[in-house]
């Protein structure tokens, strides 16, 4: 089974969304534990949330195998994005409440994590590579929105609770500050909290990909899940709460292109 799934636009926006996935490979699935198996840290439901971005002309690349077998959004050198915080891990031991998701002596060793990057980590960011590739030959640049959804509370990650919609581009060094300008306006256009940078300033996709100077301009949206879904198992969909905040979500998306056009006049 394939570690992503492509759907190509027709628009210089490219929407990754690389912590949906759910497929566990039945030789890591037979070592978790009823907590692993449960996958209580997945980012549900993203692809149904954003279902409108492919008809708004954008690209989307979606996960398909969980964070727990590696985590598309770590470097592949498993260094810290927040020194001197919670690690969480290029292939994950424990859940964000900090409980074990392995069995006993049944964790993967180094040869194990190599054998994942090669596997499942370097396909999905081979294809985000090639897709932006491809969108900055057409338009001469690129823009990627990095979509992702978290618990509104997790004690053991951060204090209290998340603003409704987190948008990091590691302090506007991922993209040009104009463009993060404009996507927060967007975001805070609704009835919900909104903030650039603060806790969540974009994991290693943001980072690593987003290079202004060569015109491929990178955001983050980290989302809390009780804006749309259940906060528990089963993780319940709520279509009423995705309505109201897909509007929201849909303006984000349009500033990034009005803002694409408005700059480089394509």
């Amino acid at each position: 089974m394939q570690s992503r799934r492509l759907v190509q636009g027709r628009t210089p926006l490219l929407v990754s969304i690389p912590h949906m996935g759910t497929y566990l490979p039945p030789d890591i699935r037979a070592r978790l534990n009823d907590t692993g198996r449960a996958l209580p840290d997945t980012d549900w439901h993203l692809d149904r949330l954003y279902d409108f971005a492919a008809d708004m002309g954008a690209s989307v690349l979606m996960s398909t195998h969980s964070r727990y077998v590696v985590d598309l959004n770590r470097a592949q050198e498993d260094t810290d994005l927040y020194p001197g915080q919670v690690k969480t891990g290029l292939c994950p031991l424990q859940t964000f409440d900090g409980e074990d998701i392995y069995q006993a002596g049944e964790a993967p060793d180094g040869i194990e994590k190599l054998n994942r990057v090669a596997a499942y980590w370097l396909p999905y960011h081979e294809a985000l590579a090639a897709e932006l590739a491809r969108i900055k030959s057409v338009f001469g640049y690129a823009i990627l929105y990095d979509a992702h959804s978290i618990r509104a509370e997790v004690p053991r990650l951060f204090d209290g609770r998340l603003w409704d919609l987190n948008l990091g581009t590691a302090h506007d060094t991922s993209c040009d500050a104009s463009m993060s300008q404009a996507a927060l306006a967007a975001a805070a256009s609704g009835d919900y909290s909104a903030v650039l940078n603060k806790r969540f300033v974009g994991g290693y996709i943001t980072r690593g990909y987003g290079c202004p100077a060569e015109n491929v301009h990178a955001i983050q949206m980290e989302l809390v899940w009780d804006l749309y879904m259940d906060s528990g198992a089963p993780y319940h969909y709520r279509e009423e709460k995705a309505d109201r905040l897909k509007p929201v979500l849909g303006r984000v998306l349009q500033s990034l292109l009005d803002w694409g056009r408005g700059r480089y006049g394509v």
